[in-house]
């Protein structure tokens, strides 16, 4: 007889669909997971083209004085676009600063979702709009928002649940640890979905934890844990999306630990040389995701052109820079602007006072 607790352990090799050149991966890689639908995998495909492109343009934006940071995902979009592609628009995701490529696939305009990043407005999209909340910059904080959204959605008995991004180095945080046991114990419908890039910042995930896996960490909640290869969209798809119908169902949260890698610096403020070899990056760009996927749909006859997706993706992008190239009309009054549903009386006061020095200077 099993041990109690070893069902909610996650396998000793991520779940695999489709290996890194583009083949078939073996079946037992995949784990008892099927291959998702054509349809699926190209909608993932075109998601993950357009993304790569706002992901580069969002980068030259930077430097150009556009933005004022930009935490790029390059190496990390099928994480994303299959994470965020598993949930239905009338779930609720809750991002972290780095989900940029996941909103845009989540159908937020572009220029929206780098308002926040441009400094210039408080989040840039309405989230009630896109049942998406703000991207968050405190680890782990929006984890908690995720649960309680969550629980809040069971309870007034409503078919949602709530996906909630992490990166690695949010599973050392007290908040982590309080969302994944109040979900646990009261089986709130939410997946926690952590991407393992191997640094928090500059810290190592051998720093951060002694686990033998993020998704190890599960199983003391009473949540079964498990691991994907994070570069594989298909297997990240499948995975998520079991995770998603389980608390959809009421069979309460999973942790899905992805195995990924950030190609780029954490952001352009970040000299990423200082604290990991060019080689371990040369590695991990054998592994594109984008790459994989195009190569198995290939072979698969599903993908005979991508000129048309190509020319999307330009297009994208080229809105993108109008759009961006212009100085924001900033309204200093917005500074108090949803802060609460309702001013409270201090905020007015606040308001008001600045409003009056604004206008002694224009006497």
């Amino acid at each position: 007889m099993a041990k109690p607790g070893t069902e909610l352990l996650p396998s000793a090799l991520p779940v695999q669909l489709v290996d890194e050149h583009g083949d078939r991966a073996p079946r037992s890689r995949a784990q008892g997971y099927g291959m998702p639908p054509a349809e699926a995998l190209l909608a993932a495909h075109r998601a993950l083209v357009i993304g790569r492109r706002f992901d580069r343009q969002a980068t030259s934006l930077v430097k150009q004085g556009r933005l004022a940071v930009y935490p790029s995902s390059h190496g990390q979009e099928a994480s994303q676009v299959g994470a965020v592609l598993a949930v239905r628009g009338t779930d609720w995701v809750f991002p972290t600063y780095r989900e940029s490529v996941a909103l845009v696939t989540r159908g937020i305009d572009p220029v929206e979702v780098l308002t926040l990043l441009r400094g210039d407005w408080h989040c840039g999209y309405d989230p009630r709009a896109h049942r998406t909340a703000p991207q968050c910059t405190p680890l782990a904080t929006q984890s908690l928002h995720a649960v309680g959204a969550a629980y809040a959605a069971r309870a007034r008995g409503l078919d949602e649940v709530a996906l909630a991004f992490l990166g690695d180095g949010a599973t050392s945080e007290g908040d982590f640890h309080e969302a994944m046991n109040f979900a646990a114990v009261f089986q709130a419908p939410v997946v926690f979905f952590v991407q393992n890039n191997g640094y928090a910042i500059s810290v190592p995930l051998a720093r951060q934890s002694a686990a033998p896996s993020l998704a190890h960490k599960a199983v003391g909640y009473g949540v079964p844990g498990v691991s994907v290869d994070g570069n594989d969209v298909a297997a990240v798809l499948a995975v998520v999306g079991k995770a998603v119908e389980r608390a959809r169902s009421g069979g309460g949260p999973t942790l899905v630990e992805a195995h990924t890698y950030r190609i780029e610096a954490h952001t352009n403020a970040d000299d990423a040389t200082r604290y990991r070899p060019d080689g371990e990056v040369a590695a991990w760009l054998e592994r594109d995701p984008l790459d994989r996927i195009t190569a198995y749909l290939r072979a698969a006859g599903l993908l005979t052109s991508v000129e048309e997706i190509d020319a999307e993706a330009e297009a994208v992008a080229a809105d993108l820079r109008a759009r961006l190239s212009g100085e924001p009309a900033v309204a200093p009054e917005d500074l108090f602007a949803h802060v609460y549903a309702a001013p409270t009386p201090q905020l007015r006061e606040q308001a008001a006072r600045l409003l009056a020095e604004l206008g002694e200077e224009d006497r």
